[in-house]
């Protein structure tokens, strides 16, 4: 099956804007949304270069790219918050690739837009590969799309402050049971609080999903990220020796319960990753990405790499 990207994200810098690189010229170039709103369905992923954003400019920069920036509420990922809905992207160990995801696409309700600002590049390594979603969905051989037609269900044990994974009050940042209740009841989750004050809980959804412009049909879910399989055969082991899959961190089945194959997983994983361009960070890029046309990952990478990530609906 042929994975080759056919596209890659559109760089913008001053000299193609006719702008001064600074802060204030790159919002100038984004002062005008509905080119950039046209642009981003168009292009999928637009990257700054060349502006030198710093971290103290960067608030009217989302202001303008991400006017209703969200928390990170019910997602999956280890982050710290670092400002006005503002989190570091994914920390896992640097030596590992993160395989590609549309950001919370296990969930109700999913962000639009991301926005990654590079704060500091890696010494090397570190790019940010991105997947055009519908090629992924294409590169799936007819056997793996049949199955995963009656989608996908994804559980989560959330601890309630000590044990592996997140622990529920960091994944809704609230130490209040009634407002994660709340949340989940209108997401149509099923969920359960256990004697040990950990929570489960349940969701059912597609693994594909059609953007609400372009129409396009994407690949559209994380099956590959919750399943054993997908984080390789030492892990895996090492996980299955500690726990049962119903106690893991998270998990994911068919729809109807049946357990999906490690080979559909492992296929899902490497020609999403086989199909990606990489985004290699300069200090001060920022990258927009529409969340349903994209998805993301990380590279390994040495030295320090610092790179930020808020989102938008």
């Amino acid at each position: 099956m042929n994975t080759t990207p056919s596209w890659s994200p559109l760089v913008i810098t001053p000299q193609s804007a006719g702008v001064e690189a600074s802060a204030a010229g790159l919002l100038k170039v984004i002062g005008d949304t509905a080119t950039i709103d046209d642009q981003l369905v168009k292009e999928k992923a637009l990257i700054f270069r060349g502006f030198g954003v710093t971290q103290e400019e960067l608030d009217p920069v989302m202001d303008e790219l991400l006017p209703n920036r969200l928390a990170y509420v019910h997602g999956n990922s280890p982050r710290t918050k670092v400002g006005k809905n503002v989190y570091t992207s994914t920390e896992y160990p640097q030596e590992f690739t993160i395989s590609m995801h549309n950001e919370m696409s296990y969930a109700h309700a999913w962000p639009a837009r991301l926005l990654f600002f590079c704060q500091k590049a890696a010494e090397t390594g570190g790019a940010t590969p991105v997947t055009d979603s519908a090629l992924w969905l294409r590169s799936l051989d007819p056997e793996v799309r049949e199955a995963f037609k009656g989608g996908v269900c994804y559980q989560q044990n959330l601890h309630d402050g000590l044990g592996l994974g997140k622990s529920w009050q960091d994944t809704f940042e609230t130490t209040d049971r009634a407002e994660v209740e709340a949340f989940l009841g209108q997401t149509g989750a099923q969920w359960e609080w256990k004697p040990d004050g950990s929570l489960r809980v349940r969701q059912i959804r597609p693994a594909t999903a059609v953007h609400p412009v372009t129409g396009t049909e994407v690949w559209f879910n994380q099956s590959d990220q919750w399943h054993p399989a997908g984080l390789g055969d030492d892990t895996a082991a090492a996980l299955a020796q500690i726990m049962p899959a119903d106690e893991l961190p998270q998990s994911v089945t068919f729809a109807d319960g049946t357990p999906i194959p490690d080979e559909y997983v492992l296929q899902i994983r490497d020609r999403g990753l086989d199909a990606a361009v990489n985004c290699d960070w300069r200090t001060g890029d920022l990258m927009l990405i529409d969340n349903m046309l994209v998805s993301h990952g990380r590279r390994p990478f040495t030295g320090t790499r610092r790179v930020l990530v808020a989102m938008s609906d």
